[in-house]
């Protein structure tokens, strides 16, 4: 028990909490891993006399030191304020590049094996840099590298004959550029996969508007506010608080579509629904519950105070000119307003209001009867 809650601390000293960081922190301590086993090998070469033991100190110190301070500032969180890759992808690959063709220029025979290690390098970069970034990667390793084996062919021909040094340039720049070029068409597909995400986000998100809202007025629709009663229901009952529910219904709206046409219904519906929720405090919530009805919740609300709340709305649908519609045109509506004496009877109260509004009509409409 005591060893593995040292290893949970351990862990959490070695990487932070929070998800991305943790990844970037894992993957850099990962890099400061492979640089330790790099340098193993090189100490390798040191005895078997294939490398010169100060060469591989300095060269070692360089790299292991890059790693390390890589792995703190991003241990530290600096790295997400320093610009828009906070995983320091190419910086860390550059260290990469001249470790790599650092320790070509020192390992004399065994070389010809370190080159494999640039593949590596830039592998590490195919799931991470954009394809311009590869492709000047590439070519930054093939550059380094081809002018370091100039320079060793020239000062060491010895350990370094121009003619295999030739050869070694050659399969150089066909490996890193058919890696390079891999790894600049991944990231063609990364970004074109992004894109794909970015859009499939948007179309679910469209998705769940559309499954609770309605097109037309934006207001929620009929199934959304079943499910938000089904959330009042709950409230009320670890509250005990009252509750109000009014149902709204504009009046002579066939007349009104058969003389000014669907669209000036519409325009009808948009501007109702618009003005009234305006009025409507925080905490309430107005839906389309069919055609031209429209239902009401009001939490913590008395069926008198959801009256006037009601008759409100009514004064100022009575300040609007629908001019735009039809000169002339006057826009009212009925409402039958009930009180939800408890969580189990929301339905019932719903029917009492609609039986509540049926008889405003009766009495001329534009009014407000509470059940």
């Amino acid at each position: 028990m005591v060893s593995l809650s040292a290893s949970r601390v351990f862990s959490q000293w070695l990487a932070p909490s929070s998800g991305a960081q943790r990844m970037r922190a894992s993957q850099s301590l990962l890099a400061v891993l492979i640089y330790v086993a790099f340098a193993a090998v090189q100490h390798a070469e040191v005895l078997a006399g294939l490398v010169d033991l100060h060469a591989s100190m300095w060269l070692s110190a360089f790299y292991l030191g890059g790693s390390l301070g890589f792995y703190a500032v991003v241990r530290s969180g600096l790295n997400e304020r320093l610009g828009s890759d906070p995983s320091l992808t190419l910086p860390q690959l550059v260290l990469g590049v001249l470790a790599t063709v650092g320790s070509y220029a020192i390992t004399g025979p065994a070389r010809g094996a370190v080159m494999s290690l640039l593949v590596l390098v830039l592998v590490f970069g195919m799931f991470a840099l954009r394809p311009r970034q590869a492709r000047d990667l590439a070519l930054f390793a093939c550059a380094l590298l081809g002018a370091t084996m100039v320079w060793k062919g020239i000062t060491d021909p010895a350990r370094y004959p121009p003619a295999v040094e030739a050869v070694h340039l050659l399969f150089a720049v066909i490996i890193l550029a058919s890696v390079g070029t891999l790894t600049a068409r991944m990231a063609v597909i990364r970004a074109r996969l992004r894109g794909q995400k970015a859009d499939l986000e948007h179309a679910l998100a469209q998705i769940r508007l559309l499954a609770s809202r309605d097109e037309l007025t934006g207001l929620s629709n009929r199934r959304h506010m079943n499910e938000l009663m089904a959330i009042e229901k709950a409230r009320q009952r670890r509250t005990g608080q009252p509750m109000a529910v009014a149902l709204l219904d504009i009046d002579w709206f066939k007349r009104i579509n058969d003389t000014y046409g669907h669209s000036g219904g519409d325009l009808v519906l948009k501007t109702f629904a618009q003005l009234t929720r305006d009025s409507l405090r925080t905490t309430d919530v107005m839906g389309r519950w069919g055609g031209e009805e429209f239902l009401l919740l009001l939490p913590d609300t008395t069926a008198t105070d959801a009256m006037a709340c009601v008759d409100r709305m009514r004064t100022q649908l009575a300040r609007l000119s629908a001019d735009a519609i039809a000169p002339g045109l006057r826009v009212t509506f009925s409402a039958g307003v009930a009180a939800v004496n408890s969580a189990d009877e929301f339905e019932a109260a719903i029917e009492r209001a609609d039986q509540a509004m049926y008889r405003a009509k009766v009495q001329g409409r534009n009014c407000t009867v509470v059940a």
